[in-house]
């Protein structure tokens, strides 16, 4: 038991030595809405993310991009790939129910907020990304 107090002695001095802090004891602030409702939130399924990481690992592998991040709100589901992680999305695939009868609920929005391409089904959507033949000259 003595030992177990000299480690949190221990662990409490190096966090003051090296101003970290302990997230342990640490709330978050209640929601606005006080709901832990989460019917609305928007994900990607198993089969959607695996067309979408098929890409991506082309890509990197290409060494065009590093990094992406999987956002899954209230209403829709995104997508973002990042030449660098410090940077802004290049792209971002998104999911959008709310589209599906009209437009599609797939889309591929650049970092300008422009939509390259939109449609009902995501291998469709996806082929964006497809490399593109180029001339050659000899």
């Amino acid at each position: 038991m003595a030992g177990l107090q000299t480690d949190e002695i221990e662990d409490q001095k190096i966090r003051q030595r090296n101003n970290l802090i302990s997230f342990d004891k640490v709330k978050t602030a209640p929601s606005k809405n006080n709901s832990n409702d989460t019917s609305n939130i928007i994900r990607f399924d198993r089969k959607e993310l695996n067309a979408i990481l098929r890409i991506y690992g082309f890509r990197v592998a290409g060494g065009e991009w590093r990094d992406y991040a999987i956002d899954m709100l209230n209403g829709r589901a995104v997508f973002s790939v990042f030449r660098r992680s410090s940077e802004v999305p290049l792209y971002m695939i998104e999911k959008n129910p709310k589209f599906e009868r009209r437009q599609g609920a797939y889309s591929i929005v650049n970092a300008g907020g422009h939509v390259l391409k939109r449609g009902h089904d995501l291998a469709q959507v996806l082929k964006f990304f497809d490399k593109k033949p180029k001339l050659v000259s000899i």
